[in-house]
């Protein structure tokens, strides 16, 4: 008997948007699923590529075992069950009810994307005493999938569109998930507008004219995104939604406490509140909280999470009311893969129990009945059976019609793995709709200025592809939208993926539960269970956990370990005390010293000790300074005097004659520290600098002939005391300091990636966090009154974002176009903005295609495929047009208006 027939009705059909729940990007369409016994299809296409080759793997049947278990039964709570009241039946599930107070074109606005009713425990939650009016923090937690997001939705929108001269902050851990909810608030938002107080009219008035238009701008709800890499023109004044990271809600907290703004915030909403645990960033979150509930201010505290489990605990921090849901809408059948074997998840334990007590002669399957059984493979690229498995399980969903995400330890695992699958898949039939996408799919990759990866255009075309911090970002939006739409019916991800981005499976297949050599946690196996099934897309949800021999005994106890609880990251012997104090003096909430408690005394002494602190005559404290500048820059005290340093040495001997030293202070200090060093690229850069830039990077520190020992040694730096860090330290920015150097010179990002042996997305990633901490170096000089240095920081600030030199930054403004594509653009014929606004899109395509000239030659693209990437790059010079029309008018109306 075949699993899919088994698992779900023979033809899937379109799933309407339910309670809850936003409205799927796709929607199921009806699918065949294979017929039982046939295996994986083995369908010859005759394309005109090479790339179109039929499968050469096929994956081991997966059958049912004589003596199969039943499905695990998900237990609902009452009355949330398939046959749980809907808002016809209970009013109080619609979002209409006029409990809820939403002005007409926010409900218009949800329903549009598929949100009309929602949940029992939504409703139960968003009516306790003082939430909706604001009166009350809220905590809560629900399953990932079961509509936790709209409750604060909700509370957000109505405080700011009730509470005109409010504005909100929305703090999410990723840039990827900033990104993704912008868009939904922004889609949310439109047309709705602030309830102000009626004003009496007067008509044929000019000036009252001008007033009714300023007014309606005022009406309008404007969602900003603040985050690493983003160089917004609007600032906390400007913006009544403030969607952040973690790092730049708190500098915009900071910096609203200092201007004696923060009164006009009305609600904070911080989602994935598990992360207070963490121990890089987890101490700024938990220290924005400390500082809000200092304030004494009005301002609703929410706080979400899918795998908190000491939710009571914060809330009585928080002084919040909690609510706490097990709801899932879709039901997940939980399994564990071990040795060709699918057992329920439920007899991980006994599994574990009967495997220590057999003998040779006995098996796990004589012991203990299995769910299904999977036959070993002939090919010898599936002998393990782990990855026979992971084939096995990722090809049936996807010959069902069906997505399957499957999670690797590593970034080269998933290439390995993604390539491995696609050998197996089945093989589309030649000019349909779906093969045609996914042609598509490589011309819009193949566009990109980083061009098409190789395994990419091997696997893309059988529908696998592969997602991780390796790619650029483009190339990973790309592909995880192509994903979501069903183009790709398989995607292999790192385990950050499911922290990072909301891509939804109906099978989520876990190979083996280590993040490289670590064991994932509780928690992060629990978001990747969570992808499986979502309501809208699917009708249940699968999740196979493949453990190896070695890793029994772990995965059994990990999947009966219950999720840690959240500890303070605040507490002395962490780093996070420290910042907690000199944030909270230097912004004035804290000054007196009854106000500070014993255990913080010694931390106090180091803040004044390091010149950040200051006690007064009075015995009040008080920033110096230097800590309200570190502070201004966001950096922690620790960095924050390290940079300090280094400043002071650059003002005594600044290199003026080159950009070196400039480089060198722009890199990011935990970016260096993670970045190895290549010694030999090292020297071979180190040789080709110019009597400047050799200079520069001497006078930090760099000494040549340590390099040189370094390279014929091949030695690794030692970090076991401070004097090894500190050198440690330098060496590896100054190595960073080369990346930023070429990418402020126009060097492609390929070639950078080629040159220093590192993945494009890591290059990438490096100029994002880039621009941050070189706002926070520029902010820094600013408070400590070093005009200069900041002026000649901030121009070269410019140039790292456009990734270009000086003559290309006004160009640099335009989309798509950066770098060396805003070079190719000048030195043929479109020398600036206005040129490009004038342009003909058609003679902007030639150019486009020298930007990856390798991709382009004639005798790499077959017909079809030349005539795809043409129409992709002709459709992307039309937005560059457009986006230069847009930028030169917005210039002329400033010139005017001046």
């Amino acid at each position: 008997m075949d699993v899919v027939s088994h698992q779900v009705s023979n033809t899937s059909y379109n799933v309407a948007p339910v309670a809850g729940q936003k409205r799927p990007l796709t929607t199921l369409q009806p699918q065949e699923p294979p017929e039982p016994g046939t295996g994986i299809h083995n369908i010859t296409l005759r394309g005109p590529s090479e790339i179109f080759n039929p499968p050469i793997l096929e994956s081991a049947p997966l059958g049912f075992a004589r003596a199969s278990l039943p499905l695990l039964k998900i237990d609902l709570p009452p009355g949330l069950g398939e046959n749980a009241p809907g808002s016809s039946q209970n009013p109080l599930l619609s979002l209409s009810h006029p409990k809820y107070g939403l002005p007409p074109a926010l409900k218009a606005n949800f329903a549009a994307l598929g949100v009309t009713s929602i949940y029992a425990w939504q409703a139960s939650c968003l009516l306790a005493r003082g939430l909706l009016s604001g009166e009350r923090h809220l905590v809560y937690t629900a399953p990932t999938g079961g509509g936790k997001s709209l409750v604060a939705d909700v509370l957000l929108l109505k405080r700011i569109i009730e509470n005109p001269t409010k504005k909100a902050i929305l703090v999410l851990p990723y840039v990827a998930l900033v990104q993704e909810k912008l868009k939904w608030l922004r889609q949310i938002v439109q047309g709705v507008e602030k309830i102000l107080p009626e004003e009496e009219e007067e008509d044929g008035d000019d000036l009252h004219f001008a007033r009714r238009r300023w007014k309606k701008l005022q009406k309008s709800i404007r969602v900003t995104g603040f985050f690493g890499g983003n160089r917004t023109t609007t600032s906390w004044a400007d913006t009544d939604i403030a969607v952040c990271t973690i790092e730049k809600a708190n500098s915009l907290i900071n910096s609203a406490i200092e201007d004696c703004s923060i009164g006009k915030l009305g609600v904070v909403v911080l989602d994935e509140l598990h992360m207070l645990d963490d121990e890089h960033r987890g101490y700024l979150l938990e220290l924005m909280v400390t500082k809000l509930l200092l304030l004494q201010q009005d301002i609703q505290i929410v706080g979400m999470s899918a795998t908190l489990s000491n939710t009571e605990m914060l809330a009585q921090w928080m002084n919040a009311k909690f609510y706490i849901s097990t709801y899932r809408p879709v039901p997940i059948d939980e399994y564990l893969v071990y040795e060709n074997i699918i057992y329920p998840a439920a007899t991980s334990r006994q599994l574990l129990l009967t495997a220590s007590k057999l003998t040779a002669s006995s098996s796990l399957q004589d012991s203990i009945p299995p769910h299904r059984t999977i036959e070993p493979s002939a090919y010898k690229e599936l002998s393990n059976s782990a990855t026979n498995a992971m084939v096995a399980l990722a090809v049936e969903t996807a010959a069902a019609g069906f997505g399957a995400l499957v999670f690797c330890g590593s970034r080269g695992a998933c290439q390995v793995h993604s390539a491995t699958i696609s050998e197996a898949m089945p093989v589309l039939t030649e000019g349909s709709d779906e093969l045609n996408s996914r042609l598509d799919l490589l011309a819009e990759l193949r566009s990109l200025s980083c061009g098409l990866d190789p395994i990419l255009q091997k696997t893309i075309i059988k529908g696998a592809g592969f997602h991780h911090a390796g790619m650029t970002t483009e190339e990973r939006e790309l592909i995880a939208h192509a994903y979501d739409k069903g183009v790709l019916k398989v995607l292999v991800a790192t385990c950050s993926l499911a922290a990072g981005v909301n891509l939804p499976a109906r099978r989520v297949i876990i190979n083996g539960a280590r993040m490289g050599r670590e064991l994932v946690g509780p928690a992060m196996l629990r978001q990747m269970c969570g992808r499986a099934g979502r309501k809208g897309k699917d009708i249940s949800g699968e999740t196979y956990l493949i453990c190896v021999k070695s890793d029994l005994e772990a995965v059994c106890d990990l999947l009966d370990a219950d999720m840690p609880a959240i500890a303070s990251c605040l507490a002395p012997e962490k780093r996070g005390l420290k910042r907690a104090i000199l944030e909270a003096v230097a912004t004035g909430l804290v000054s007196g010293s009854e106000a500070i408690k014993d255990i913080m005394d010694s931390a106090i002494q180091e803040l004044i000790n390091e010149g950040l602190l200051v006690l007064k005559e009075d015995e009040s404290y008080g920033a110096t300074l230097l800590g309200q500048a570190v502070v201004a820059s966001a950096f922690s005290p620790e960095d924050g005097l390290y940079v300090h340093e280094e400043l002071k040495r650059a003002l005594e001997a600044f290199v003026m004659d080159g950009d070196m030293h400039i480089f060198y202070m722009f890199t990011p200090l935990q970016v260096a520290m993670d970045n190895p060093i290549d010694w030999q690229i090292f020297r071979d850069q180190l040789d080709r600098l110019d009597e400047s830039g050799l200079r520069a990077l001497q006078l930090v520190g760099v000494q040549p002939g340590f390099v040189n020992t370094m390279v014929q040694s091949g030695a690794s730096l030692k970090e076991t005391n401070p004097a090894q860090i500190k050198q440690a330290r330098i060496y590896r920015r100054a190595y960073t300091a080369f990346q930023l150097r070429d990418l402020s010179n126009e060097v492609p990002l390929s070639t950078i990636a080629q040159r220093y042996k590192t993945p494009r997305g890591s290059v990438q990633t490096l100029a994002q966090q880039c621009h941050g901490f070189a706002a926070g170096i520029v902010k820094f000089c600013q408070r400590m009154n070093w005009g200069m240095l900041a002026a000649v920081l901030d121009h070269m600030r410019d140039r790292l974002e456009a990734g270009a030199r000086a003559d290309l930054l006004e160009m640099a403004q335009v989309t798509y176009v950066k770098s060396w594509t805003a070079r190719l653009l000048r030195e043929n014929g479109f020398k600036g903005l206005r040129a490009l606004a004038e342009a003909n899109p058609k003679d902007l395509v030639p150019i486009l295609m020298m930007v990856n000239p390798r991709k382009t030659q004639k005798n790499q693209l077959y017909p079809t495929e030349a005539e795809r990437y043409a129409a992709k790059l002709l459709s992307k010079a039309e937005s560059i047009v457009a986006s230069a029309n847009k930028i030169w008018d917005r210039e002329m109306q400033v010139e005017l208006e001046e």
